[in-house]
């Protein structure tokens, strides 16, 4: 076991099959050592979690552990890039998360932060990312949040 799967282990986490897209794009792509993936949403064990606006039928709390939903799928896209090996990420290079919030919504960070928390957790000081954290009118099937990363790799 490697120490990013054990320390995943520590954090009661087990990451799932990545999700296998639904339109014409893959779920992860490589170039050169860097990995981009498809935005994630809140798909845990084939059904679509935290559903609704946020600020609306959803809270920011609720958000922000639908982000790091988001973010455990992004680690199964970029588990699957390294062939099964987290131990290969070298650093979480970017975030962009995407709020499906009502017009008044200002806490678009702390949503994301539930996104960016969990890659320090998992990678330490590299997890640490630029990021953005953005509103968006309505996501795919009215999930709260999307996420998508950019990582570098060995």
């Amino acid at each position: 076991m490697g120490k990013i799967d054990a320390r995943l282990a520590e954090l009661g986490i087990t990451l799932p099959t990545p999700a296998v897209p639904v339109a014409n794009y893959v779920g992860w792509v490589k170039t050169g050592n860097l990995v981009f993936t498809a935005g994630q949403v809140t798909l845990a064990d084939g059904k679509f979690h935290y559903l609704g606006k946020v600020g609306g039928e959803i809270s920011a709390d609720d958000a922000n552990a639908a982000a790091r939903l988001c973010a455990i799928n992004i680690l199964s896209q970029i588990r699957e890039a390294c062939g099964g090996d987290l131990d290969r990420v070298v650093r979480i290079v970017k975030l962009v998360g995407f709020v499906n919030a009502v017009p008044e919504f200002k806490d678009h960070p702390k949503v994301i932060n539930g996104a960016s928390d969990l890659m320090v957790q998992v990678f330490g000081d590299k997890g640490k990312h630029a990021r953005s954290a953005v509103g968006s009118g309505s996501l795919p099937l009215n999930v709260a949040v999307e996420v998508e990363a950019i990582a570098e790799i060995a």
